[in-house]
């Protein structure tokens, strides 16, 4: 005979917040722990053996700095919590709920969501040059933004250069309406994404005309120093290996450059080499670069896109 532990959320809203899209989260302790979890109100029924509750138990209490502030927890939440439960790691799960990266201007609270993200944070605040590859949904682009726009809110940089290269453009880049702004501004779209969460979007623009926020492609970056300036290229799996070592040996002084990609979507010719995945292992012994790899289980989106990830990984193998 099993035994029911109740809960106290203390609100509805914290409630919700544990819960998730169709109680996603309720589930998924329910599925990793074997116990019957039932939710009425604020308060959590929980219903199993006394290991099943008192794992359950520990999970939602580990997830309390998230669901506790009314801020939504995520799937990815509820599996951090486990691993770390599983790994002896809850004093660091701990130091990563408290480090917060940044609020977005809807009050939302930016952190890190797995142990791997946060490892790229830090390598983001420590580290001169960064690469960090994994696949879509990992957080590799908009972390960086946000570290870069609070670095340049803090005036930590003068500019904050973003970049990309339009490999898809090619020859089709003419035949898009406008002038050259409005002809890359499709393929920098995810950039602006993420300066939106931070930025009031009525003062990008000025922003842009001081030079203070450049978004630009690729091929701009050419001839110039960039120094006193946090520089992300984004999609960097794009970059030829003559592009990516040009964009490289821009690094100016007091400045900081992260390159994302995921090296399994490259755009580029068959015949023709990623500029990452050259760089990666050319720049693997160099000292001073930080080299952070984001996998399936780091995908912070909806919880569909890690299953997509990772059937798309099994039929590839």
């Amino acid at each position: 005979m099993g035994n029911t532990y109740t809960f106290g959320l203390v609100s509805a809203e914290n409630a919700m917040a544990l819960a998730g899209p169709q109680e996603e989260n309720i589930k998924q302790i329910a599925k990793q722990t074997g116990a019957t979890l039932v939710l009425r109100g604020s308060d959590l029924s929980i219903a199993g053996t006394d290991s099943q509750i008192e794992r359950s138990r520990k999970i939602v209490e580990t997830l309390e700095p998230t669901w506790g502030e009314g801020q939504a927890v995520a799937i990815t939440d509820v599996m951090t919590a486990i691993q770390a439960l599983d790994t002896h790691r809850g004093d660091e799960l701990k130091s990563m709920q408290k480090d917060v990266i940044a609020r977005t201007r809807r009050g939302q609270v930016i952190r890190a969501k797995t142990f791997r993200q946060q490892q790229y944070i830090d390598a983001l605040r420590k580290s001169d040059l960064t690469f960090c590859t994994g696949p879509a949904g990992t957080g590799k682009t908009f972390l960086a933004a946000m570290v870069a726009v609070k670095a340049l809110m803090n005036e930590e940089y003068e500019r904050l250069i973003l970049t990309r290269p339009a490999v898809e453009a090619g020859e089709k880049l003419g035949f898009l309406p406008g002038d050259l702004q409005d002809k890359v501004n499709p393929y920098l779209r995810p950039l602006y994404d993420a300066l939106h969460e931070l930025i009031d979007p009525e003062r990008i623009p000025s922003l842009m005309e001081r030079g203070v926020i450049e978004v630009a492609p690729l091929a701009y970056m050419r001839g110039r120093t960039l120094s006193n300036a946090f520089v992300i290229l984004d999609e960097a799996q794009n970059t030829t290996p003559a592009q990516m070592k040009m964009v490289l040996t821009r690094l100016g002084f007091h400045s900081r450059m992260v390159v994302t990609g995921d090296v399994t979507q490259t755009d580029l010719p068959r015949y023709q080499d990623s500029g990452l995945a050259m760089a990666t292992k050319i720049l693997s012994k160099v000292e001073g670069i930080a080299f952070c790899e984001l996998t399936k289980a780091d995908v912070v989106r909806h919880a569909l896109v890690q299953r997509i990830v990772a059937a798309y990984e099994q039929f590839e193998s």
